[in-house]
């Protein structure tokens, strides 16, 4: 069995992950929408825009899943809260607005 070239097996690897950020773009993308949604319907109802109960539930949810995805369970809960963050600032403006 003979080896790959390095430089082929780094573009393989390269293009590999170029894919995989493509996907999470658009996953992002797909997250935000539902979210704006969510953020909508709160103004309407006068809803908080943040919800401290299940942002509590949902790290612990995703910290889990990262330990079963072999990912470091505290990048996932700082990505999470970086998210987050993101979502209550558009919650805010939606709230602003009406």
């Amino acid at each position: 069995m003979t080896e790959e070239d390095p430089t082929t097996t780094l573009t393989r690897l390269r293009s590999s992950i170029d894919n995989i950020d493509a996907a999470l773009v658009y996953l992002l993308a797909e997250r935000f929408k539902a979210t704006k949604q969510v953020g909508r319907l709160k103004a309407e109802h006068g809803m908080p825009a943040s919800d401290p109960a299940r942002e509590e539930q949902q790290t612990a949810r995703l910290r889990s899943l990262a330990e079963q995805a072999d990912l470091d369970p505290a990048f996932a809960e700082k990505w999470f809260n970086f998210v987050v963050a993101e979502v209550i600032r558009h919650h805010t403006e939606a709230a602003d607005s009406r």
